[in-house]
């Protein structure tokens, strides 16, 4: 339960970051629903690591830069190697490390451990702990059917995106591709492998679109056309039927 709660408000913190910064609201998870799950495991972690030292701030504070800051590389690396591209790219902050971590991020970890070990997890056991054990088991069974289904929805549209994304790459690569228009004529011939394109991702993940972002533009385009001509298919049957 802890593990979902703390992924809540992992979700709530980027959606404010997010507004601040963007001036808009905008999912910044993986997930479609309000929760980013990289917050529940960083938490959980630093809660069985660094709770037993709670009376050393300054070794929970350091220690909890390395946990996570180490846990942001990995999770970085490994999406880059399945979906063929950068989820998160802190190239342009100081002090990053191969634009998957940098300092400014990992001091504001620290901050948050600091905050989960002497605050949020103190409270949130009190707060479970006057559940009765039915509504408990109730809710995380419930909880996790949903988080369950979420993951499965979630992976088979960023494993479309990830097909996109080959695919985009192999045409680039091909000399015809270089040449005006051609590129919208072989991605045609690909229709199939595009349609439809999970916005969503690409707008919670900019960095996705890191190098693609001209090929991406025509495939929304054609992605349109598609959908207008959808319509109007519909349109003239309906015509027909009356």
């Amino acid at each position: 339960m802890k593990f979902i709660l703390f992924s809540v408000l992992g979700y709530v913190v980027e959606m404010i970051e997010c507004a601040i910064d963007e001036k808009r609201f905008n999912n910044r998870g993986f997930f479609c629903g309000p929760i980013i799950p990289i917050f529940g495991v960083g938490s959980i972690l630093v809660i069985l690591f660094l709770n037993p030292l709670r009376k050393h701030w300054l070794m929970v504070f350091l220690l909890g830069i390395f946990v996570t800051t180490f846990l942001e590389y990995i999770v970085g690396y490994g999406l880059e190697k399945i979906f063929h591209n950068k989820w998160w790219d802190y190239s342009d902050e100081k002090f990053n490390f191969q634009g998957r971590i940098c300092l400014k991020n990992s001091i504001l970890f620290g901050v948050g451990t600091l905050l989960i070990i002497y605050v949020l997890n103190p409270y949130i056991g009190s707060f479970l702990l006057q559940l009765k054990d039915g509504v408990l088991i109730g809710l995380s069974i419930v909880i996790a059917v949903l988080f369950m289904l979420d993951f499965i929805y979630s992976s088979i549209v960023a494993y479309h995106l990830r097909h996109q994304i080959i695919v985009v790459e192999d045409l680039k690569n091909q000399k015809l591709a270089k040449l005006p228009g051609m590129f919208e004529k072989m991605v045609k011939s690909q229709k199939k492998s595009f349609f439809h394109l999970p916005k969503r991702l690409l707008k919670a993940f900019p960095s996705l679109l890191k190098n693609h972002e001209k090929e991406f533009a025509i495939l929304r385009k054609l992605e349109l056309k598609q959908k207008e001509k959808k319509r109007k298919e519909k349109e003239k049957k309906k015509q027909k039927r009356k």
